[in-house]
């Protein structure tokens, strides 16, 4: 993980308003969101081994995410890199009774970031800013 800076941290808002404007520069509300909580992403990058995503988070302070009616608060973007192993995860193990976790763990859940993608996240914040604080 290497955070970006923001002046976007602390930002409060409606959850519809950020997704009114962040979709439109290809952030999705990420899937591992919870009802006080949640992620807006950015792919950067999609490897054969791994993948990169400027994350943003966000908290509700008022009402549940999902809803869109939730008032929430901005944290400090982010930059994630997962690295995944290599062939079939030889642990798997079974996720109900007739069926199989064939999906590899991460080889490294917070892998290094080249300086090329942190200029562009951090471009990528200001293009955030721009967008959310004018």
């Amino acid at each position: 993980m290497y955070e970006l800076q923001s002046q976007i941290n602390g930002l409060k808002m409606k959850e519809k308003n950020m997704e009114r404007q962040l979709q439109p520069l290809g952030y999705d509300l990420g899937g591992g969101w919870e009802y006080d909580h949640g992620y807006m992403d950015y792919k950067m990058a999609d490897k054969d081994n791994g993948y990169l995503f400027l994350r943003i988070p966000f908290f509700a302070t008022v009402g549940e995410v999902g809803n869109g009616n939730a008032t929430v608060v901005l944290g400090t973007p982010f930059l994630l890199s997962h690295k995944f192993e290599a062939g079939i995860n030889e642990d798997a193990g079974p996720v109900f009774s007739a069926l199989w976790n064939q999906f590899s763990s991460p080889e490294e859940k917070d892998a290094y970031v080249d300086e090329n993608y942190v200029q562009e996240g951090k471009r990528l914040v200001r293009e955030l800013e721009e967008t959310l604080l004018h």
